[in-house]
């Protein structure tokens, strides 16, 4: 059996459309941060209903932004991460580019 690590939190999301997201906190179990072209929320979904668990604060489950400074081994090491609007709807306000 392996231990879990703690994670970097999402400290704010400010992205309201996101299922997940409610009162500026993400009640997603784990969030994935990139893509090839920008440090996108893979996590972020627009539906009708919310979705998560209200009892927990999304933490960043994956990134794969490797340009990221915070960033070792596709695992992300900032003390909390932001979530906001940048080149799309949902993206990590934190990324920075090495």
């Amino acid at each position: 059996m392996t231990a879990s690590m703690e994670r970097p939190r999402v400290q704010e999301c400010v992205v309201a459309a996101c299922a997940y997201n409610r009162t500026g906190d993400c009640h997603a179990f784990a969030i994935t941060i990139g893509s090839s072209d920008h440090a996108h929320c893979h996590t972020f979904i627009r539906m009708p209903e919310s979705g998560g668990v209200d009892t927990l604060v999304a933490q960043v489950g994956a990134c794969q932004r490797a340009d990221c400074r915070h960033n070792s081994r596709l695992e992300c090491h900032a003390p909390g991460i932001r979530v906001g609007p940048d080149n799309d709807l949902a993206d990590c306000m934190t990324y920075d580019r090495r």
